[in-house]
């Protein structure tokens, strides 16, 4: 299996250096031909990329004057890939970047500004958190492509089994669990040591591992230490299955939960399609999915996922329109649509959930949940903070480290990383 997956990482890395080629590398407009545009597609190369690919399709024959190069980077590449292609002149013509990496692609002068583009003729149809989300400093550099939030996700047959009610806060889950361990055999939740799976303990205490406006690190105050401490509560006790801090861990839990060996887990909706395909969920409607549970404020939230389309700024004038015109195909209504009915991805104007896309039970499901969702601030450094946290949080959960020697890691690590920010 590592050889499979060091082959696949050469071949695709052969790929990019034969295609990271932008607009500078294109003579085809020159000539009179049609314009040839790179995209960097970061999506799933199995469950997704297909529909993509298909798109793409449909889009070179309603424009003839325009080529598409579809290349397929793997997501945990991509972002160094294209902050290296792009400093060397070199980046893709359009980007599938994850919202989190928008603004800070921004601010280095990568990504051109979208305001007024063909791309944004619609912008009002799109939901206006996610539009915030791409902007920097005023004004936006991306087009939501698709969205996604955490939810608590279960199994309802093992709930009913149970005879247990969704819990609506981590106190509530805990007993759950415990009742799920008694009345099935199984655990009834495992937690994820990740950084952003561990984020909506910090909502639900009104904090968040930095203030922007106050520019400060909250990630060691007193309300992140009591979030992160009901966290690391729910690793230990009845029904609840002990952390797990393996670089497998992802897939354990994945898995566990799959084949009704778990009965609950935080999760998203890009797992959707593999949720159907494990044995606890051949019947689609077993799979539960409700509001991340409150913290001791009340409030319930999770952060705001997805990906946005943004258009490179060193490319040419013919391949910048021939690139927002193609942004404007792959994020219409239609589009959208389509992906939500192939890959069960969620998408990101109300006019693209049909009826036909609610028929997804998963997808109905976490569009209930996104109103809850919490969309992250305008600071391009914001995603890089998770970093800290997925090194130190298994330290903590796995009992290496206690939880104030963590965070306190955890704050010093971010203070390198926002230097202007006060502790």
């Amino acid at each position: 299996m590592r050889r499979g997956i060091a082959a696949t990482a050469l071949v695709a890395s052969l790929a990019l250096a034969a295609t990271a080629c932008g607009g500078d590398g294109d003579s085809d407009s020159e000539s009179g031909g049609p314009v040839t545009i790179t995209y960097w597609d970061t999506s799933n190369a199995t469950n997704e990329a297909p529909t993509y690919k298909a798109l793409v399709k449909e889009f070179e024959a309603a424009n003839k004057g325009i080529k598409v190069n579809f290349v397929n980077v793997p997501f945990d590449q991509a972002q160094n890939k294209f902050d290296t292609a792009a400093g060397a002149s070199g980046a893709p013509d359009v980007l599938r970047t994850d919202v989190g990496w928008t603004a800070a692609f921004a601010k280095k002068g990568f990504f051109l500004p979208l305001d007024g583009t063909e791309a944004l003729a619609e912008q009002d149809k799109f939901a206006p958190k996610l539009i915030e989300q791409a902007k920097y400093e005023g004004k936006t550099y991306g087009v939501p492509l698709v969205t996604d939030t955490l939810a608590f996700v279960y199994n309802k047959a093992l709930f009913e089994k149970a005879g247990v009610e969704v819990p609506k806060t981590w106190d509530e889950l805990k007993k759950a669990a415990a009742t799920i361990k008694d009345k099935t055999g199984v655990d009834g939740y495992w937690a994820s040591t990740a950084g952003y799976y561990a984020q909506p303990f910090l909502y639900g205490e009104g904090t968040d591992t930095v203030d922007v406006e106050a520019k400060k690190i909250t990630v060691n105050s007193p309300e992140a230490k009591k979030a992160y401490g009901t966290w690391l509560s729910l690793f230990d006790g009845k029904g609840l299955h002990k952390a797990d801090t393996t670089a497998d861990a992802y897939a354990h839990i994945q898995e566990a939960f799959v084949s009704g060996k778990v009965a609950s887990i935080i999760q998203g909706p890009w797992e959707i399609t593999n949720f159907y395909k494990g044995s606890a969920f051949k019947d689609k409607s077993n799979l539960g999915i409700a509001t991340v549970p409150a913290g001791s404020t009340g409030k319930a939230g999770a952060p705001t996922g997805g990906h946005n389309l943004s258009v490179y700024a060193g490319s040419d004038k013919a391949h910048q329109e021939a690139a927002l015109k193609f942004v404007k195909f792959m994020t219409s209504a239609k589009s959208q649509e389509a992906v939500a009915l192939k890959n069960s991805t969620l998408p990101t104007r109300d006019d693209a959930y049909t009826d036909k896309v609610k028929a997804d039970p998963g997808i109905a499901g976490f569009q209930k949940v996104l109103p809850a969702a919490q969309p992250r601030p305008a600071l391009p450094e914001y995603s890089s903070l998770l970093t800290p946290l997925d090194d130190e949080l298994p330290q903590i959960a796995g009992g290496k480290k206690s939880l104030d020697e963590g965070l306190g890691d955890v704050e010093t690590a971010i203070a390198k990383l926002v230097p202007d920010f006060s502790k």
